[in-house]
């Protein structure tokens, strides 16, 4: 393992070109579902740092195999490509005081940076790992993504993986614990008609507007924190026009699974208690993220010790252990340990002024060398 001040030493040397590279990706547009030209941008850097094993697969994840001929357990660490925004055309990307501005910036972009500067560490120092290590640029963490990315990569490799380490969000957060969520889009239809010729006729968004309502009337489990929310509402055609078709998008979390339960049990019976009145609605689920499974508490809690050591050892702020949806929902869900936490310092994530501090892209690529640098012995 290199000492503190090698890796500070090899975060000083390939400073200007991780910049570099993060400029390049995150001016690349990669809503989710459509990571493929990120994905194929990353492909070929780390095919010219000499990761020849590098390929994408059908979740359109950029996966680097690192094989051990002396064991089956697996290592996984992941950043994903994907951002929340909808752009499709390059994406702006700028600097000041300081920062560097641009939409996706920090959530994921700067993160994969790091991990892949660490990737092409190990590349060019040709070092052979001790664990298989699964490195993976994956697709398909942000909204109704559903972790799609994730899902592949433990499909097919969860029978042989004993710890997971993604890397999201900023250098104040450490997750261990998965919220769960569970996400629908609800369709009420209706009779309708014209406002005034057919006054009196059923609205779907007027029925919609009831379950709206019943739904934040319900009570929600005590035992672990539990959220619901209605995010989206859509419906009717204008303003003389009774409304033949209305939809909400509706979400439930908790990081517990009997709360999960509980709440869906709710949401179908206020469902079912509107299809009773002979209400028409369609239920379509979008996503799932389950929360923890049983892990075995010994073996995660060593790699949460070990993965706050690493941060502190770089990072001299305060690091908070939370809750949270990343990536790591579905190794945990899995019984496998899992982290989740960030290598760079940022703010504002999800908006249009995301920003990331540069500087501190030296303690990122410190870290994600360091943490990448265990399975390797």
């Amino acid at each position: 393992m290199l000492t503190r001040d090698a890796l500070h030493a090899y975060a000083a040397t390939h400073f200007e070109e991780a910049l570099a590279l993060l400029k390049e990706l995150a001016a690349i547009p990669a809503p989710s579902g459509q990571e493929g030209r990120r994905a194929e941008r990353v492909l070929a850097w780390l095919h010219q740092k000499g990761g020849t094993d590098a390929y994408i697969d059908e979740a359109l994840n950029v996966v680097l195999p690192f094989t051990s001929l002396d064991t089956r357990d697996t290592a996984i660490l992941m950043a994903h490509t994907d951002i929340v925004f909808p752009d499709e055309g390059p994406i702006a990307v700028t600097g000041e005081n300081g920062r560097l501005l641009a939409p996706g910036v920090g959530d994921d972009t700067a993160n994969l940076v790091c991990l892949l500067m660490a990737a092409a560490y190990v590349l060019e120092q040709g070092l052979k790992p001790r664990l298989n290590v699964v490195m993976a640029a994956n697709a398909g963490e942000e909204g109704l993504g559903n972790l799609k990315g994730c899902r592949q990569i433990m499909q097919q490799y969860g029978d042989r993986t004993v710890e997971f380490i993604s890397f999201d969000g900023t250098l104040r957060k450490c997750t261990a614990t998965a919220v769960g969520s569970q996400r629908y889009r609800v369709q009420v239809q209706a009779e309708g008609g014209d406002s005034y010729g057919a006054f009196g006729n059923e609205s779907a968004i007027h029925r919609l507007a009831e379950m709206i309502v019943s739904l934040h009337q319900q009570q929600v489990p005590t035992k672990a924190k539990t959220t619901y929310n209605v995010g989206v509402i859509e419906g009717g055609t204008t303003v003389n026009t009774i409304a033949e078709s209305a939809q909400m998008l509706y979400e439930f979390r908790s990081e517990d699974r009997d709360c999960l339960r509980a709440m869906e049990a709710s949401f179908r019976s206020i469902v079912d208690s509107f299809h009773s009145r002979g209400i028409r609605v369609n239920v379509e689920v979008l996503g799932i993220r389950p929360c923890n499974g049983d892990i075995d508490p010994e073996k995660h809690q060593r790699l949460i010790d070990r993965s706050l050591s690493d941060m502190r050892a770089l990072y001299p702020g305060e690091v908070k252990m939370e809750a949270s949806s990343t990536d790591a929902n579905i190794p945990l869900s899995m019984g496998i340990p899992a982290v989740t936490f960030g290598l760079i310092e940022g703010g504002r994530a999800h908006t249009y002024e995301e920003w990331i501090s540069i500087d501190s892209l030296h303690t990122g690529l410190a870290l994600a060398l360091r943490t990448l640098l265990y399975s390797f012995g």
